[in-house]
């Protein structure tokens, strides 16, 4: 059996330019895996943090592994990425002529490899980059870890930019994307046009290729402990990958809604809709002296056992603490200092006072 593609429909012969709806389509179709996944690691994570809780923790790299492996089958397979074959596609090198080589031909290896690192790389250097503009941000509006004079500037100047470096980046597909309408473009993404590449649909001798390669590849007998390793390590690969994208097929709108749910725009609609009670104080305290946890003052800072400074309450305990402790405990150990409950920073709050 082929790959997803195979059941989709043949391109026409002079339709091979695909829709901007079918290009945007397939560039949605993984940015709604990563939310759905991040929230299934994320309530594993919290159901039983001692064996998940690294899989939170280490979630970008471990999925960008893992989409690593699932592009690198899928463009020696099939020249495509795993959304491209889903909406049977492929990729071809620019430049050459009305023959197009098959599917199952693969790219060449340049244009191959800058395909994987564009497809794989930049949304994951993308996503480090916005997490750490994120954390400066919080830090410099709470004046933790202030930065040295020398370093300030810098680091103020590298804030004010980013918005307009995020907007140029954004306007820069966008612009691709409506020059592609237009036909004044063979790319509707940047990220095509430095891979040297563009899209075209597949066509009838593309899936007959796909089959016959995939009947080849599971009825063929080797015999070398090697050979027989590398062959169960890509049937398998196959597998995952197939079962992945079939499941894709009656789960879209699923993933679609789950990234809709989880998006920072809702947020206080699903507070709203999933409001819960003030939970009772921790039970565990009452068999432990508080003493030697707590300070006699109110006033104190459990950790740094100072006077508050900037006082922040947890929102998963209720205890205050000064946001500076509070935040690199949290950050350093997803959990509240006192009751050991799972929290992490989205949950500090800051505490305003007539004095401060």
């Amino acid at each position: 059996m082929a790959e997803v593609g195979a059941h989709l429909t043949a391109a026409p012969a002079g339709e091979e330019r695909p829709s901007v709806f079918e290009a945007v389509a397939q560039d949605s179709l993984m940015a709604a895996v990563k939310p759905a996944l991040q929230h299934l690691v994320k309530v594993l994570a919290e159901s039983n943090p001692a064996r998940c809780g690294f899989l939170w923790q280490w979630f970008d790299e471990i999925y960008v592994l893992l989409d690593l492996l699932l592009q690198q089958h899928y463009l020696a397979r099939c020249s495509a990425s795993f959304s491209e074959n889903f909406y049977s596609m492929k990729r071809i090198p620019m430049g050459g002529g009305r023959q197009h080589p098959l599917a199952t031909a693969g790219l060449p290896k340049r244009h191959h490899w800058k395909s994987l690192l564009l497809l794989v790389l930049v949304p994951y250097l993308k996503g480090k980059l916005e997490k750490l503009v994120s954390s400066l941000r919080e830090e410099d509006e709470y004046s933790i870890h202030p930065p040295s004079s020398s370093w300030k500037r810098f680091y103020r100047a590298f804030l004010a930019a980013y918005p307009y470096v995020n907007m140029t980046w954004e306007g820069w597909f966008l612009i691709q994307q409506l020059c592609y309408i237009l036909g004044k473009a063979e790319h509707h993404s940047p990220m095509l046009k430095l891979a040297g590449v563009r899209l075209v649909r597949l066509t009838a001798e593309d899936l007959q290729a796909l089959e016959k390669k995939w009947a080849e590849s599971t009825s063929s007998q080797t015999h070398s402990f090697t050979s027989r390793v590398q062959s169960a390590l890509r049937r398998a690969l196959g597998a995952i990958a197939f079962s992945l994208s079939t499941g894709l097929s009656v789960s879209v709108f699923f993933l679609q809604f789950l990234d809709w749910w989880y998006s920072s725009e809702n947020q206080e609609t699903i507070k709203s809709l999933t409001a819960l009670p003030t939970p009772p104080p921790p039970v565990h305290l009452e068999h432990e002296p508080s003493s030697a946890v707590l300070p006699s003052l109110k006033s104190v800072c459990p950790l740094c056992r100072k006077v508050r400074v900037n006082a922040t309450a947890l929102a998963t305990s209720g205890f205050v603490f000064c946001y500076r402790c509070a935040h690199g405990y949290v950050k350093a150990h997803q959990r509240c200092p006192v009751t050991g409950y799972a929290t992490e920073l989205q949950h500090l709050v800051k505490l305003y006072s007539p004095e401060s």
